[in-house]
Parts: structure tokens; C-alpha cells; sequence
């Protein structure tokens, strides 16, 4: 193998390794705990929460009376302009790739480019793993102190909370 070969094969083998791990990041579940403390009385914030999530697409999917707990489904879709651009790396990677094998295997000519044709499986494989059923879980917790309110979370937090629900 020449010298320089090395290099450029371990550079390309990483390249294919962070899309691996790019794609399960962009795909894994994620949870997000949010305390939410308000001075109206525990129904009155339940019920508007409740509201807003279904306003969103949310549906109610039963809940706990013992814990006090309301669940809530809701499905997440995947990002398209992700889709295309995670295709885009994969078949840029695939093509960096054949152009190594055929560096360093002559007598195979031209055949490792074809691996370019593996670029929209990623895309693929991210629209499948990304678009799923989240579950959503609020629970009435006891409020500080005796104030009476509902501590469900920092109206920042249902803030930052309310912009990624609906991206």
C-alpha cells in the first residue's frame, strides 16, 4: 500500500463511523423533564397544559389517578431537509470510499463507485428510525411551601419545552 493510503483510508473509515453515529443520535428518544410552578390552582394549569399539547397534535392517551399523572401521545415526524442532506454525506462518504478501494485494489476498475448508490439509504434509514410515537407524561406534584400552585415547571423551561414540541 502506498504511503500516503493510509491516511486517506483511516480519514474515510471515520468519515463513515460519525455518520453512523450521527444517525443514531438524530434517531434516539429523547426526554425531557420540565417543572412547571404556577399560582393558579393545580386543575386550572393541568387543563391548560392539556389544551395546549392537544392544540399541537397531542392526544390524550389515558393516565394514572393514584400518581396524578395525564399521558399524552403524539407523533414526530422526521426532518426532510435532514433526509437529503444525511443522503448527501452518505454518498459523498460512499464515493470517497470507492475511490480508496480503487486506489488500492487497481483490478477492480470502476465497480467501488457504485457504492454512491448507498447514499440514499441513509436518508431512508433516518426517516424510518426518526418518525415514531412519543409519549408525553404530566404529573400534578405538591406545591412549595403550601402556596397552593402546581408544580409542573419554570415558565423559561415550558418556554424552550413549547419551541421544541413544535419543531
Amino acid at each position: 500500500m502506498p504511503a500516503g493510503f493510509q491516511s486517506t483510508l483511516l480519514l474515510t473509515v471515520l468519515l463513515a463511523i460519525g455518520l453512523v453515529f450521527f444517525l443514531r443520535a438524530a434517531s434516539k428518544d429523547r426526554t425531557t423533564v420540565v417543572d412547571v410552578i404556577s399560582p393558579q390552582p393545580p386543575i386550572t394549569v393541568l387543563d391548560g397544559l392539556s389544551t395546549w399539547l392537544e392544540d399541537r397534535g397531542w392526544s390524550r392517551d389515558g393516565g394514572d389517578a393514584e400518581r396524578q399523572v395525564l399521558r399524552f401521545k403524539g407523533k414526530v415526524a422526521s426532518s426532510q431537509p435532514l433526509a437529503v442532506l444525511l443522503s448527501g454525506l452518505a454518498a459523498i462518504g460512499s464515493a470517497c470510499f470507492g475511490l480508496v478501494l480503487r486506489q488500492l485494489a487497481p483490478q477492480l476498475h470502476w465497480w467501488p463507485l457504485l457504492l454512491i448508490g448507498l447514499g440514499p439509504l441513509a436518508g431512508a434509514l433516518y426517516t424510518r428510525r426518526a418518525a415514531r410515537t412519543e409519549v408525553l407524561e404530566l404529573q400534578l406534584l405538591p406545591a412549595p411551601e403550601g402556596e397552593g400552585s402546581a408544580n409542573l415547571g419554570n415558565s423559561d423551561a415550558i418556554s424552550r419545552t413549547r419551541s421544541r414540541v413544535i419543531s
